[in-house]
């Protein structure tokens, strides 16, 4: 064998090693933020940490309406970035009230002081285990952040996740705190049936079945339940004004009617409709100069 190809062979066997390994050696832990990712070498499947480039990051001020809540989730993350103990949050309610973005608002705040965070898809939280172990050693604080969080019947992952949030023989660690968002409370679906087979005691005791047991078990491993609510029309209105400013836009009469009109189209008066008119009436506005 020649020098190039031993060249070559051990740079692809240093190479492999390191991806069974988890990749730990070469991630670059300056970076603010991760993606999960499950990749296919030679036949082998494992999952990596990804950096991410471009991090939308969220100023806490920019977020509005949701006051309670922002002092919950941002004093939660203090506590945890601080060495003190915090818990696991659950964010639900209305679609576009801001859980995603209050969530990067964290890390927008707490980042210099060594917080990162890692977006871990629905369909990964088996590797749960494994990403404990790549940073558990690690000195800087993680939120493991779960957007859009939700089971259907069959679907066995969030057992993975259960036994991280709490009951797990290996313990995930000081340094890592878990963030979840979802449209529904109990991250499962409700069915009739699971109702029906509820029976009563002698005494008149409801007792419920064994499946809604098992769907409420799953959100009280979160310590912290935050809800929110759809936005009025004054709440809404104050949202688009935020991002218009922030975006170098101008208010007026005109602005308002445009804005209530957009909200009439989407059929949605949320955060999110709020953002994407404001980026609609500024960019429109900036051609038109």
């Amino acid at each position: 064998m020649n020098p190039q190809t031993e060249e070559k062979l051990f740079s692809v066997l240093s190479r492999l090693e390191n991806i069974l390994n988890g990749g730990q050696e070469t991630t670059d832990w300056s970076k603010p933020a991760f993606r999960w990712r499950r990749k296919n070498y030679l036949g082998i499947e494992t999952g990596c940490l990804e950096p991410i480039d471009k991090v939308a990051f969220v100023e806490p001020k920019n977020i509005k309406n949701v006051d309670r809540q922002k002092e919950i989730l941002l004093t939660n993350t203090e506590q945890f970035v601080k060495g003190y103990p915090a818990n696991n949050v659950l964010l639900t309610g209305a679609r576009g009230t801001g859980k995603s973005s209050l969530i990067r608002s964290c890390l927008t705040k707490f980042y210099p002081e060594g917080l990162r965070l890692i977006e871990v898809d629905k369909t990964d939280l088996r590797d749960l285990g494994e990403i404990t172990r790549i940073v558990r050693n690690r000195p800087e604080k993680f939120i493991i952040f779960c957007d859009d969080l939700s089971f259907e019947p069959g679907e066995g992952d969030y057992k993975s996740l259960k036994a991280v949030l709490d009951g797990s023989v290996a313990a995930s660690g000081d340094n890592m705190i878990i963030y979840a968002t979802s449209n529904r409370r109990h991250l499962m679906p409700e069915m009739m049936k699971d109702n029906l087979e509820s029976s009563l005691s002698d005494s008149g005791v409801l007792h419920p079945s064994e499946t809604i047991e098992e769907q409420l078990s799953l959100s009280e491993r979160f310590g912290i339940w935050l809800s929110f609510y759809p936005f009025t029309q004054k709440e809404y209105l104050a949202i688009a004004k935020v991002w218009t400013e922030f975006l170098g836009g101008f208010v007026n009469d005109e602005w308002q009617t445009a804005a209530l009109q957009f909200a009439i189209q989407r059929g949605s008066r949320s955060g999110r409709v709020a953002y994407q008119f404001a980026r609609d009436w500024v960019g429109r506005n900036s051609i038109n100069k």
